[in-house]
């Protein structure tokens, strides 16, 4: 199934300033083991952060056009049954059209950047 519109990858912000210096990613350790890169929609966001990356700090938040990842890009079920995009194969952080931080709040959740629509 194809889609267009705005996917994301949440990562440790270290992690990603190493990706844009190195060029090509592989993925983060979890994308290795599954043999592909996980990306959520925008929807989607709130709850992979939640369940994936609750309480860690330094994280940034990835947007893409899913369009510019061509083929190698599948909608496949996951949670609930929900299409999610996955990577089968390296990813281009130069492909990356915006980045943003997600911090913590005092309560421990992570901050979303303003006006990055969630429905």
């Amino acid at each position: 199934m194809a889609k267009s519109g705005a996917i994301y990858k949440v990562c440790r912000g270290s992690e990603w300033a190493e990706v844009t210096v190195a060029g090509l990613w592989q993925g983060a350790a979890v994308d290795r083991a599954d043999g592909f890169i996980h990306f959520s929609t925008a929807v989607q966001v709130p709850e992979t952060v939640a369940r994936h990356f609750a309480g860690l700090p330094n994280l940034v938040l990835v947007e893409f056009a899913a369009a510019a990842l061509g083929a190698a890009l599948k909608w496949e079920p996951s949670r609930g049954g929900d299409l999610f995009p996955h990577l089968y194969g390296p990813l281009d952080p130069a492909l990356a059209t915006q980045t943003w931080a997600l911090p913590m709040g005092s309560d421990g959740v992570h901050i979303y950047p303003e006006g990055l629509k969630f429905d």
